[in-house]
């Protein structure tokens, strides 16, 4: 495996350096922080961490490598990855590369050797900023000034970099490994679902096709009335990267499809465009939500579930307007992480019911979507 001397530097002047792994060039974003203990590869693949450097909190990375089953898109989005100490073996059966091989595939930086306790401290007091991954350690005060130069997330549209070129059917079900031997059967096919492509997670996809779901994925930028013009018995607004009040042709869309009087269904950026569709706001959180161990009220239940969270922009509650009810609260920061429209089937949450990685306390929420296609067959 091949290594070189690198460094992170982040815009307020603070390097940090250590090995460089993965792919041998410079590579600058927003820096986040997440403290899921497993799941780097669903992680790194994670189309919302595009334009973001990773840092991981856990201590060693890599150590069960990667494989074909676990992305949760086929091209990785991230713009780099830190770690404090990298595995110097993949020791799991499943593992079909090795994570610097797969990063290096995938043209994304990677580093480790770093104290990263520190770097999250820096990044808690002092918010998520950009930062550089890079191999020119020589010439410190230069990668500043491209960091410096780059621009901020609040404002960018990175939905286009990200979503699907064209349509496309989703027929896969979620993957589980059978305890006998015996292949699982596939739910059969109950509703027609056309999902938004914001950036959408594959364990979504799955999941919905574990509902008796017909997926059709469509482009983040179809208009409402071709989505209209498929018959779908409901719609999806899937999770994606970037600010969401600069997809406005992801609110127009949603605005529409709330006014067909069929289900809709919002996930994480889906869940702030919902939210700017019904006349809501949405803000920019200090260093955001990235973990697998976030605890959200269901204020629906009053039941508490701990969560699987990955976004920088909130909905703001007291923005919403009449008939546009709360339904989960962030317990760590009494942030919105879920809405609903009063008497209609619209609903989303901030947070990821699907997991992948994380906990499957939400999941509910998929047989909640499908009660209401049901309602409206």
């Amino acid at each position: 495996m091949k290594r070189w001397p690198a460094a992170l530097v982040l815009e307020t002047g603070k390097v940090f350096r250590g090995e460089g792994f993965g792919a041998h060039l410079e590579s600058i974003g927003e820096v986040v922080f997440n403290t899921s203990m497993t799941g780097y590869q669903e992680i790194i693949s994670d189309p919302s961490y595009c334009g973001q450097i990773i840092v991981m909190t856990a201590t060693q990375i890599g150590n069960v490598g990667v494989n074909g089953e676990d992305l949760e898109a086929m091209r990785v989005a991230c713009a780099g990855f830190v770690i404090r100490e990298l595995s110097p073996i993949a020791a799991s059966w499943r593992a079909k590369d090795t994570l610097p091989a797969w990063l290096e595939e995938s043209r994304v930086p990677g580093i480790d050797g770093i104290d990263t306790r520190a770097l999250t401290r820096t990044i808690r007091d002092q918010g998520a900023m950009r930062g550089a991954v890079t191999h020119d350690v020589d010439a410190i005060p230069a990668v500043l000034e491209r960091v410096r130069a780059a621009p901020k997330m609040d404002g960018l549209d990175l939905v286009p970099r990200v979503t699907s070129k064209s349509k496309y059917e989703w027929t896969q079900p979620t993957w589980r490994m059978p305890d006998d031997g015996r292949a699982i059967a596939t739910p059969p096919i109950e509703f027609h679902v056309v999902a938004y492509d914001f950036g959408i997670k594959e364990n979504i996809l799955r999941q919905l096709r574990d509902i008796g779901c017909r997926v059709t994925v469509v482009p983040a930028t179809t208009p409402a009335r071709e989505a209209l013009a498929l018959g779908a018995h409901g719609f999806f607004l899937s999770n994606g990267p970037g600010d969401p009040a600069t997809v406005t042709y992801g609110v127009q869309a949603a605005k529409e499809l709330c006014a067909s009087g069929k289900p809709v269904f919002g996930i994480c950026l889906g869940h702030q465009i919902l939210g700017l569709a019904l006349g809501g706001r949405t803000s920019k959180l200090a260093f955001g939500h990235h973990g697998g161990n976030h605890p959200v009220l269901d204020r629906t239940t009053g039941k508490v579930e701990i969560t699987s969270q990955n976004h920088g922009f909130i909905v703001d509650l007291e923005s919403l307007p009449s008939g546009v009810v709360q339904t989960h609260e962030n317990l760590f920061d009494h942030s919105n992480e879920g809405i609903a429209v009063e008497g209609k089937p619209i609903f989303s949450v901030q947070y990821h019911p699907e997991a992948s990685p994380g906990p499957h306390d939400a999941s509910y929420l998929f047989a909640r979507f499908r009660d209401y296609l049901r309602k409206a067959k």
